[in-house]
């Protein structure tokens, strides 16, 4: 008995040895994220450009993890490279995100709003003065057809008009189409693309040129500002990763607070990391509107996910903004 007692005690000893020598998985040293264009990525632009994940990771004790940032102009495209396993992150409409929750079976999930913004539909065409007035003739731009934030805000402007049967009234007078490019095929005066459901900075620069005017604003469809863009990924990456997760909410944290203190240097940051088309003073005006609001707390989740459930873009619907959202944002004052 003595000498198997012995052998035990070599055995555990072995192997308390081995798990010293071979420690638990290390959190990922890489995080791939995806981001669009227009201001309501302005929150994620200063945390690339100041490096904020690197910097709240390495305080975590994660060492120098590598971010890899990606812009991409459509929100299918970000959500299909995020399935196919080729991006941890997608920063992307909310109603994407949405999507992705109810057709993976709650697997993704969004870590954090990211802003709220006034998006504009704006039109070259003279006869259109009212959502009422677009028919089969007009082709509106939006980045995804059905899913993007656009097009659910459209629908939802479509119910307030025409009642429940109306939600995809005007789904067949969309196209897909990015935001730059549907701003230059807009202002062209030629081709298909006559209206473009838009986002700051491009609605601005499309109005200053004659004969562009607005449809509707989403601030009026939602009843006041709501969230546009949210962060968003896997159960599993947030399960395997938590100081990553919490090293990206610090981040967002620190860049919304530097854009409530700083506007014109959160405006100079984006456009030298942007090089659009807008004067500094104009894009801090903008960021001084009531309607611009840069925070992690979502607005407006449940009435985006009713709009996406009965048009049948999403088959479940949940409950709470909660359920959509990792536990990371629960505390966070959101509906």
């Amino acid at each position: 008995m003595a000498a198997l007692l012995l052998r035990l005690s070599r055995v555990i000893a072995l192997l308390i040895a081995g798990s010293l020598a071979f420690p638990l998985k290390a959190e990922v040293s890489e995080v791939r994220i995806s981001k669009q264009y227009g201001l309501p990525y302005l929150t994620v632009v200063i945390v690339e450009q100041q490096r904020l994940i690197e910097k709240h990771a390495k305080l975590a004790g994660l060492g120098d993890v590598k971010v890899n940032w990606m812009t991409i102009g459509s929100g299918g495209t970000s959500t299909d490279s995020l399935l196919a396993g080729n991006l941890d992150f997608v920063t992307s409409g909310i109603s994407n995100m949405l999507l992705l929750w109810s057709r993976t079976g709650e697997q993704v999930k969004a870590v954090a709003a990211v802003a709220a913004v006034p998006l504009l539909l704006v039109t070259r065409n003279p006869n259109v003065k009212t959502i009422a007035d677009f028919t089969e003739k007009d082709k509106i731009a939006v980045p995804t057809v059905k899913v993007s934030m656009q097009s659910t805000i459209l629908g939802i402007a479509a119910q307030k008009l025409y009642g429940e049967a109306g939600r995809g009234k005007f789904d067949p007078f969309t196209v897909a189409m990015s935001h730059p490019d549907a701003t230059v095929a807009l202002l062209s005066g030629a081709g298909e693309v006559n209206s473009h459901f838009s986002v700051p900075p491009y609605q601005n620069v499309a109005l200053k040129s004659p004969g562009i005017r607005t449809v509707l604003d989403s601030t009026d469809v939602m009843g006041g500002p709501a969230t546009i863009t949210v962060i968003f990924g896997t159960t599993k990456f947030r399960d395997a990763n938590p100081k990553t997760i919490a090293a990206i909410m610090a981040a967002l944290r620190e860049a919304s607070d530097f854009i409530a203190r700083d506007k014109r240097g959160a405006a100079d940051i984006y456009l030298k990391a942007t090089k659009e088309k807008i004067s500094l003073d104009e894009l801090t005006v903008m960021l001084e509107s009531p309607g611009y609001r840069f925070t992690q707390a979502p607005n407006g989740t449940l009435r985006y996910a009713e709009q996406m459930f009965k048009t049948g873009v999403i088959k479940t619907q949940p409950a709470s903004w909660k359920d959509a959202f990792f536990p990371e944002a629960h505390g966070l004052p959101g509906n």
